[in-house]
C-alpha cells in the first residue's frame, strides 16, 4: 500500500448552515439511525479543478431543499490534488436517492454501502485532521465480512496507533468499515490526527510481510485497491 504524492490543501471559510445542520464538518460515522451510506470518488486533472468540484458540489447542496432523510453530505479533497470524496449518510429506511444533493453524488458514480464494524479509539477521541479512505474489492458478502471480522480479531477491535490522549498516541483514531450492498466492495473510513501520522504507520506496521498485510492476503476473494488521504470537509451534517 503506497502513498500518493501529497499536497497541502488550502484552508477555507466556513459557510452558513441551514437550521438543524452544521456546515463544513466531518460526519459522525457511527451515528445511530443511519441506513444507506453513499460513497463516491471523483477525479480531477488539477488542484484548481479539484477545489472547484468540491466547492460546486457543496454549493449545490446548500442551495437545494434538503430531504428529511438526509443525515449528512460531505465532500473532502484528496491530498493528491486530484480526487474528491463524497460521503452521504441517510436515515434508516430512506433509499438515499431523493433531492438535488443526492443527484450530485450519483453523478460521481456513488456506491451504496452499509456501516458494518469499527476499530475503536482508546480513551478520549481527538479531532480528526485527516480521513484515509481504504478500499477493497470482494467477491461477495462472505469475503467482505471475513476481511473485516479478521482484521478486528487480529487487532482486538482497537485502532492501532491510538492511545489515551492524542499527545501519547501515534495518530490513529478509528477505522470504520462499510460493506457495499452488493458485496463487491469494502470501504474503510479511517480517521487520523494528520497525514504524517498515517504515513508513519504505512511505513511500519502496514508493510508487506506484516501481520495486517499477511491476513489480507490470506482471505480468498479480497483484492486491496489502495488508499487515498482526504482533508478539508465541505457540506452539511445534521445536528
Amino acid at each position: 500500500m503506497t502513498s500518493e504524492t501529497e499536497t497541502r490543501q488550502p484552508s477555507h471559510a466556513h459557510h452558513t448552515a441551514p437550521d438543524g445542520f452544521r456546515a463544513d464538518t466531518l460526519p459522525e460515522i457511527r451515528r445511530a439511525g443511519v441506513g444507506a451510506v453513499l460513497i463516491s470518488e471523483w477525479a480531477a486533472e488539477t488542484p484548481e479543478r479539484q477545489q472547484a468540484m468540491a466547492e460546486g458540489a457543496a454549493r449545490a447542496l446548500r442551495a437545494a431543499p434538503l430531504p428529511d432523510g438526509l443525515v449528512s453530505q460531505v465532500y473532502l479533497t484528496g491530498t493528491d490534488g486530484r480526487t474528491v470524496l463524497g460521503f452521504g449518510q441517510w436515515a434508516d429506511g430512506e433509499d438515499g436517492r431523493a433531492g438535488i444533493s443526492q443527484a450530485t453524488v450519483e453523478a460521481g458514480g456513488a456506491r451504496r454501502y452499509r456501516y458494518y464494524r469499527s476499530l475503536l479509539p482508546q480513551g478520549e477521541q481527538p479531532e480528526p485532521g485527516c480521513v484515509v479512505a481504504v478500499s477493497f474489492e470482494t467477491t461477495g458478502h462472505e469475503a467482505a465480512r471475513q476481511l473485516v471480522d479478521g482484521l478486528l480479531d487480529l487487532l482486538g477491535e482497537v485502532q492501532p496507533g491510538s492511545a489515551e490522549t492524542s499527545r501519547t498516541g501515534s495518530g490513529g483514531i478509528s477505522s470504520n468499515f462499510h460493506i457495499s450492498e452488493d458485496g463487491t466492495r469494502v470501504f474503510n473510513y479511517s480517521e487520523w490526527t494528520d497525514e504524517a501520522a498515517h504515513q508513519r504507520t504505512v511505513e511500519t506496521s502496514l508493510q508487506q510481510g506484516g501481520a495486517v498485510m499477511n491476513l489480507i492476503a490470506s482471505i480468498p476473494g479480497v483484492t486491496p485497491l489502495g488508499f487515498k488521504r482526504y482533508v478539508t470537509p465541505r457540506g452539511l451534517v445534521r445536528t
